[in-house]
């Protein structure tokens, strides 16, 4: 795991598969992308007058966002916790899988997890949204309200794994 000292960092919470797929994203632009953008520039500078080169442009722009981009995953890697599978004694918490229905609407199922990792049309919802926070510390049974943009939703949490 990459360590950097940040102490101004937000702890970055991840599931161990959140934390895979982010290490190798940061592994792959370090240590290929990297090289492919440096191997275009040295082409591209071999080949023309950089004066009005707009295939140099675009490449110095590529480079430029894949170095903000690595410097971004070394923040967040840098604070990383992995999310432990585990219960709390049937309370929802970060990384829990939880069942919920709204009245005699369909059942919806999430994995409640950090910022970084929330795609909710993937089931994954993040701790701080208005859902996941009213989720956690809550079991099942429990009927929780839920303060949207759109109005007050009432959830029914069928259950938590």
């Amino acid at each position: 795991m990459l360590k950097i000292k940040d102490s101004t960092a937000k702890i970055t919470f991840l599931t161990e598969k959140g934390y895979q797929k982010l290490n190798q994203e940061y592994d792959f632009l370090r240590n290929v992308k990297r090289q492919e953008i440096a191997q275009e520039l040295r082409e591209v500078v071999d080949d023309n007058d950089l004066v009005e080169n707009d295939e140099y442009l675009l490449i110095k722009n590529e480079q430029a966002l894949v170095e903000g981009r690595i410097n971004e995953l070394e923040i967040l890697l840098s604070r990383v916790e992995i999310i432990k599978p585990g219960n709390d004694l049937g309370k929802v918490r970060l990384g829990s899988t939880v069942t919920i229905q709204e009245g005699s609407l369909p059942s919806e199922t999430f994995t409640i997890v950090g910022t970084v990792e929330a795609n909710s049309k993937n089931g994954m919802i993040s701790d701080e949204s208005p859902l996941g926070k009213s989720l956690l510390k809550h079991q099942v049974g429990d009927l929780i309200e839920v303060k949207a943009p759109g109005g007050i939703s009432t959830y029914k949490i069928l259950s938590v794994t």
